[in-house]
C-alpha cells in the first residue's frame, strides 16, 4: 500500500523507532510489565508496601503503559496514511464518547467509578489517557487474531468475530483484576466483583471499535507487516504477563487460565520470543 505521508525524514525516523525497540525488547516487554505487577500490587494492600508518594502514583502508571505500548506503536506508525489516522482518531473520539456515556448513565457497562487515579481527568470525569488503555487492547486482538487464522483470515464472517471474542477475553482478565486492585469498582459482581453487564457492554464497544479498525487498515497489509515485525505483539505479552500476575496475587484463577490461553496464542504465533537476556546485560 503506497503511503501518501511518506518522506525520508519520517522513514528515518521509523527506522529508528524499530531499532529502538529491537535494542530494548525484554526491557519493555518482561520488565515493565514485572515491575508494574509488582508496584500496582504492592500499592492495593493494606497498608500498602510503598512509601505514600508512590501508591498509584498516576505518571508511572502512564509511563509505564506508554512504554509497554511503544512496540505496538512502531509497529503500525509505517501503516498509518489518512485513512488509517482517520479511524485511530475516530476510535480515539469512539473511546472518550462511550465512557462519558457510561459514567453518566451506566450504560453500556453498568453503574461504576474509578477508584484511583489514572492520571488527568477529562471534564473530570474521564481519564484524559483512556485511549492509551484502551485502543491498543482492539489492536492487540486483531493481530494476534490475524496471525492465528492466516489465510482464513480472509473472510470477514469468520475474522471480525474472532477479534471481538478475543476482546472480550482481554477484557475478562483485565477487569477482575483492575477491581481487586481498586481502579474502580461496579458495587459488586457475579465475575470477580464485575457485573454480566460489562462484557455485554464490552461486546457492543469492541464491535464497532473493530469494525472501525477493519475499515481504517487494509488487514492484507497489516498482516504483511506483523509477520515482517518481530516485536508488533509484544505489547499482548506485556498485557499476559502483568494482568495474568495480578490475578494470581489476588487468587483470580479464572482470568489466570485465559491470560494463560491468551498465552498460548501467542506462543504457536511465535511472538512469546522476546529475547532472554536484554542488551545492558551483556552476553
Amino acid at each position: 500500500m503506497d503511503d501518501p505521508l511518506a518522506t525520508p525524514t519520517r522513514e528515518r525516523a521509523l527506522d529508528r523507532l524499530d531499532e529502538l525497540v529491537l535494542e530494548n525488547r525484554f526491557t519493555i516487554a518482561v520488565v515493565f510489565p514485572v515491575t508494574g505487577a509488582v508496584l500496582l500490587t504492592a500499592s492495593a494492600l493494606r497498608p500498602p508496601w510503598l512509601p505514600d508518594a508512590l501508591v498509584f502514583h498516576p505518571l508511572l502508571i502512564l509511563l509505564g503503559t506508554l512504554v509497554m505500548r511503544l512496540p505496538l506503536g512502531a509497529g503500525l506508525a509505517p501503516l498509518v496514511d489518512r485513512r488509517a489516522g482517520l479511524a485511530l482518531v475516530s476510535l480515539t473520539a469512539y473511546a472518550y464518547a462511550i465512557e462519558f456515556v457510561g459514567i453518566a448513565t451506566g450504560w453500556p457497562y453498568g453503574e461504576f467509578a474509578y477508584g484511583v487515579s489514572l492520571g488527568p481527568m477529562l471534564a473530570g470525569e474521564v481519564p484524559l489517557g483512556l485511549p492509551i488503555f484502551f485502543v491498543p487492547l482492539v489492536v492487540n486482538s486483531y493481530l494476534l487474531c490475524t496471525l492465528l487464522l492466516g489465510d482464513r483470515a480472509t473472510n470477514p464472517w469468520l475474522r471480525l468475530p474472532a477479534v471481538i471474542a478475543t476482546v472480550l477475553a482481554i477484557d475478562l482478565v483485565l477487569d477482575p483484576g483492575a477491581v481487586a486492585l481498586g481502579f474502580w469498582e461496579y458495587g459488586g459482581g457475579s465475575y470477580y466483583g464485575v457485573p454480566r453487564s460489562n462484557y455485554e457492554g464490552w461486546i457492543l464497544s469492541g464491535t464497532v471499535a473493530v469494525l472501525l479498525l477493519d475499515w481504517g487498515f487494509d488487514w492484507q497489509t497489516l498482516g504483511e507487516r506483523l509477520r515482517s515485525c518481530a516485536f508488533m505483539l509484544d505489547d499482548m505479552v506485556s498485557f499476559v504477563i502483568l494482568w495474568g500476575a495480578i490475578n494470581a496475587v489476588f487468587g483470580n484463577w479464572l482470568p489466570v487460565g485465559i491470560a494463560a490461553v491468551l498465552g498460548l496464542g501467542l506462543v504457536a504465533t511465535d511472538r512469546f520470543d522476546v529475547p532472554t537476556r536484554p542488551r545492558w546485560m551483556g552476553s
